[in-house]
């Protein structure tokens, strides 16, 4: 694994920490706490200003990290720094970035050897493929997150797992939003983890054939 490839995955795994911290400081932050004290209406503002700025503070900090991730992957790949443009299309994007050839791929990088063997029509079928795999397995974690969550809400509060359910129906817009968010986070994450799950089986079937 490449320095820049192992960056961008740290960096990667950074972004759900930002958020987390981020809301966080949102939700701890009580603007009302100033109720009581001299100056209310100043100190007032001023807690609904920090308490704003802690969650755009976080959004911005989550962007930053996104193109680092971006621009080391195209690092990895000795690729135009141009190429940064597609973090703006997510995942979509990243996986265009993924696809790109390395221009100076190590020797033991098999993954990027396999994809250099095969034809146009091949590489853009495996490309695809590859795509509708991830997505659907990032799909199915996140929806087996949901479930093991739903069951251990109920499980520590006694509340039914069908009335769980029901509440988070009638707020559905936001429960979609933050399980697409977190899809479009594991998908990103598999396909900086597919080329080492890839190297390193083929390792191991090369090593188990020369026994």
């Amino acid at each position: 694994m490449k320095k820049q490839a192992a960056v961008a995955l740290i960096l990667l795994l950074m972004i759900p920490l930002a958020w987390r911290l981020g809301l966080v400081l949102f939700t701890s932050i009580n603007p009302e706490s100033a109720i009581g004290h001299p100056n209310y209406a100043r100190n007032y503002h001023y807690l609904s200003l920090a308490k704003h700025i802690s969650l755009w503070g976080s959004e911005v900090l989550v962007v930053i990290l996104w193109l680092l991730v971006c621009f080391m992957v195209i690092r990895s790949k000795q690729r135009s720094s141009w190429w940064l443009f597609l973090a703006a299309f997510g995942p979509f994007g990243f996986a265009v970035l993924i696809m790109l050839s390395d221009r100076t791929p190590s020797e033991t990088d098999r993954h990027e050897r396999f994809v250099r063997g095969l034809n146009r029509f091949l590489s853009v079928g495996y490309q695809v493929s590859i795509f509708v795999v991830l997505w659907l397995l990032a799909s199915q974690a996140i929806d087996l997150k949901s479930e093991l969550m739903i069951k251990h809400e109920s499980a520590t509060t006694g509340v039914p797992v069908a009335q769980i359910i029901a509440l988070r129906d009638a707020s559905s817009g936001m429960w979609a939003f933050a399980e697409g968010n977190e899809v479009m986070f594991t998908v990103v994450l598999l396909y900086l983890l597919w080329p080492m799950a890839f190297n390193f089986v083929a390792r191991a079937a090369s090593s188990s054939k020369t026994r």
